[in-house]
């Protein structure tokens, strides 16, 4: 009886259950090396193919000749800490575009990584607080993920930085890796407690009136499904059930674990195909490799040595790290020096232990206390406010939520040139206040979208008089007679899925005097 009694206290001992949550932890937040590898391919791929989409309206967003040049923006905003506002001229604000770029390659490749990506990840922040009228739940996430992948360990597999001794390790499972994962979910369950707000999320009518967003959100197949409704009210249940399982992605492990996040990445192709919202759906595809386990990398390893792709890219890899220049002595097996010289090696060591872990632990909690703020859970202390503004991670994942749009729209602005004729300066074509044949008439690409609905916006109204400046300069530039006044209108159109036509109304937002003050 005596040895009975000992045993069960021996098995269920406090050291061997902390051992054991201890090792269920681990292994949830554990991400294979491939798969970071693969995330910071993605990362590198995406920072390129936004700024490849930002340059396109380069002059207009982000110069002194566009709709926030930077005398508005140190007006409006308090803080402005951005290269990007160094200067207001085009040269310089490519030049910046083409360093990014620069960067952004070598996280692809992983050629001091690291110092790539704390880079990147400045010169976004840069960009992002440059012009904050065009950024999106997209942009937010794309400087989250970046930001965490300063802290993981990326160069180990698929990599110029990588080493023999760093192809031994199957896994990673540390803070940084619990920040990546927790970003995601977090970012769902927070939009999920957003949506029971409302009531179109719980009564599946939601992605109806979504799709029935003609000039704002739908093309390609989004044009076509919008007349399925009871398919629509079907995507509804099941993408809130999708975002309410949201925390599975953290209890599932191995092949379940997979299937949920190929469920979300489904959906997010989808979007793509269906919605005017830019990157958002790739990002959101990125940020799920990690989710991915051993299991599949395993598969997709031999897929690859099967096709015979894995070869070639092994040469391409051997051949980049003969032509890069040498790098610096990795931290992991450098070399104690003699002297003084092992005391700041061992003090770099002590520094970089203290970025790689303390740094990313403290964000953490702070990243989940913005989110519990933002749905009205509890409130961030004022020096932890501090800091994610600072940073710019403060967060909020209120895509359509509670409830989408319900009002379409689109922008007329007649204006009078000195001879007395009448041209719209925002398409600089004859007035017409007919519906525009479909949304890219209206809104050149997704920044422009987020911009004008912006400018629409009740609280905007300097960027009203902000963009009215903007196109009796744009017109002056290129054309011989000039602008003298404009007025610029939004005809908004109350969405009605289940109607044949939807009803109208011209709202003058801003009347300017083209050779008036910047703000009128």
């Amino acid at each position: 009886m005596s040895k009975r009694n000992t045993s069960f206290i021996t098995d269920s001992s406090p050291t061997d259950v902390i051992d054991r949550i201890s090792q269920a932890i681990t292994r949830r937040f554990a991400v294979d090396t491939r798969a970071l590898a693969a995330f910071r391919i993605a990362l590198g791929l995406l920072l390129i193919a936004d700024l490849a989409a930002r340059s396109r309206n380069l002059g207009a967003f982000y110069t002194d000749s566009g709709v926030l040049p930077r005398t508005a923006l140190y007006s409006d905003y308090s803080t402005v800490y951005s290269l990007h506002a160094v200067s207001g001229e085009a040269w310089a604000i490519s030049l910046l575009f083409v360093v990014a770029a620069a960067f952004a390659v070598a996280v692809i490749v992983g050629y001091r990584t690291r110092v790539a990506i704390v880079c990147s990840w400045l010169l976004l922040l840069s960009l992002h607080v440059r012009n904050p009228m065009v950024l999106n739940g997209g942009d937010v996430l794309l400087r989250m993920l970046v930001f965490w992948a300063m802290f993981l360990p990326l160069d180990e597999r698929w990599a110029v930085d990588a080493s023999p001794a760093d192809s031994d390790r199957a896994t990673v499972s540390n803070v940084a890796t619990m920040a990546l994962l927790l970003q995601v979910v977090v970012m769902y369950v927070a939009n999920a407690i957003h949506k029971t707000d409302g009531e179109m999320w719980l009564n599946g009518e939601a992605v109806v009136y979504v799709f029935s967003l003609d000039y704002q959100f739908t093309i390609l197949l989004g044009n076509v499904l919008a007349e399925y409704h009871d398919l629509l009210r079907l995507m509804t249940y099941l993408w809130v059930a999708l975002v309410i399982c949201a925390p599975l992605l953290l209890i599932l492990t191995g092949l379940p674990r997979a299937l949920l996040a190929s469920g979300f990445v489904g959906m997010h192709v989808g979007m793509l195909a269906t919605m005017r919202i830019g990157l958002f759906p790739l990002i959101v595809v990125a940020a799920f490799i990690p989710f991915y386990p051993p299991t599949v990398w395993n598969w997709i390893s031999a897929l690859a040595s099967r096709i015979g792709l894995a070869q070639p890219l092994h040469r391409w890899l051997r051949r980049l790290d003969a032509v890069v220049p040498d790098r610096p002595a990795a931290g992991r097996g450098g070399i104690a020096l003699p002297g003084p010289r092992n005391l700041l090696s061992a003090g770099l060591e002590h520094g970089r232990a203290v970025f790689s872990t303390a740094l990313p632990a403290l964000f953490l909690v702070l990243i989940v206390l913005s989110n519990a703020q933002a749905v009205g859970y509890t409130q961030v202390p004022d020096p932890g406010e501090s800091v994610l503004d600072a940073t710019e991670t403060d967060q909020s994942w209120r895509m359509f939520a509670p409830e989408p749009l319900q009002t379409d729209g689109w922008y007329v602005v007649p204006g009078e040139l000195e001879n007395g004729t009448e041209v719209d300066a925002m398409y600089e074509s004859e007035v017409s206040w007919e519906p525009p044949p479909d949304g890219n008439a209206v809104y050149p690409s997704a920044r422009w979208r987020k911009y004008l609905s912006n400018v629409w916006g009740a609280d905007n109204t300097n960027h009203r008089s902000y963009l009215g400046n903007y196109l009796c300069d744009r017109w002056n530039r290129n054309h011989g007679t000039n602008l003298e006044e404009i007025q610029i209108y939004y005809v908004a159109q109350p969405s009605q899925p289940y109607n044949e036509t939807e009803p109208t109304n011209e709202i003058m937002i801003k009347q300017y005097n083209c050779s008036g003050d910047l703000v009128q």
